[in-house]
């Protein structure tokens, strides 16, 4: 039934003026968006029945760099800055 199936879908994205992909495509193309929609790990291992969230992690975690830039760019938006008037307590020191 599963070669059935890939057959299939190769017709339909055929017919449809879709570049080649394979079946099993679509499981990596819901896993990347399933991170580009900010969902975690866990979320995301659960949902494609993987045994493990290693799994998951090993697979995807290089999928989207810019998701990577993303939240490194929130988590620094979570630290307090202070910039202060004039000539700081240590006077440039650290």
């Amino acid at each position: 039934m599963r070669l059935w199936v890939s057959e299939y879908f190769k017709r339909v994205a055929f017919a449809a003026g879709l570049p080649p992909i394979r079946f099993h495509d679509l499981r990596h193309g819901a896993a990347t968006l399933s991170f580009a929609a900010g969902n975690d790990m866990k979320t995301t291992s659960a949902m494609l029945r993987h045994s493990s969230q290693a799994i998951t992690s090993d697979t995807y975690t290089n999928v989207l760099p810019e998701l990577t830039h993303a939240t490194a760019g929130a988590s620094a938006a979570l630290v307090p800055h202070c910039r202060r008037e004039g000539p700081s307590e240590t006077e440039g020191l650290p």
